[in-house]
């Protein structure tokens, strides 16, 4: 259902925050929290954690995990208020939604924490846009949280991570991978590689 309308940041921020506060406070938080960093690395694309300078997995997934579900929390607000999938598909940052994937993987666990917390789970890749910009809505909803200013080390801008998603692509394309990481042209069978 799309209704083209969305809801207050002021409002969306009030429930958002609601709802983060009594995920957090969740019995099984931490173990979401545990089981979510353990599958960053196995939730790795091309164009998402690599954006990030310097990406330590180690370092940088704590943090993304926290903007993570500062994320669901708001996308789980905006559709509360509006019942529009699409319009809870929130842009974001690519590193942000990539933690976003890790930690909805957690199927089973994530949808008991939701649940207890009286949000909804939402998120559609069919709907995601890599669009996300300094002061759009989703930041306006951010802040209106009480979340501060999304932290730019994560949060990177649509025309920063078409700059970088280029640099890597050059990067990538080196070494035989191509765009994205869609596809690259290793033989594994090839002698060369076995003495290499």
């Amino acid at each position: 259902m799309t209704t083209n309308s969305l809801a207050a940041p002021a409002m969306v921020g009030r429930r958002g925050a609601q709802i983060l506060a009594r995920l957090c406070g969740d019995a099984e938080f931490a173990a979401l929290r545990r089981s979510s960093l353990r599958y960053a690395d196995c939730w790795s694309t091309y164009t998402g954690y690599p954006l990030i300078a310097e990406w330590n997995l180690d370092l940088d997934a704590p943090p993304l995990f926290d903007e993570a579900v500062k994320v669901l929390a708001l996308k789980a607000a905006v559709f509360e208020l509006t019942r529009d999938d699409a319009a809870a598909e929130l842009l974001v940052s690519p590193p942000v939604d990539e933690m976003v994937h890790a930690v909805i993987a957690q199927a089973g666990l994530v949808a008991r924490v939701f649940a207890r917390a009286g949000a909804t789970v939402v998120h559609q890749t069919d709907h995601e846009q890599f669009g996300w910009t300094w002061g759009d809505y989703t930041q306006q909803c951010y802040v209106e949280a009480g979340f501060g200013v999304p932290p730019g080390r994560y949060w990177l801008d649509a025309r920063e991570t078409r700059w970088r998603r280029q640099l890597l692509n050059e990067r990538y394309q080196r070494i035989g991978i191509g765009r994205d990481g869609c596809s690259h042209d290793i033989k594994f069978a090839d002698p060369e590689l076995l003495t290499a």
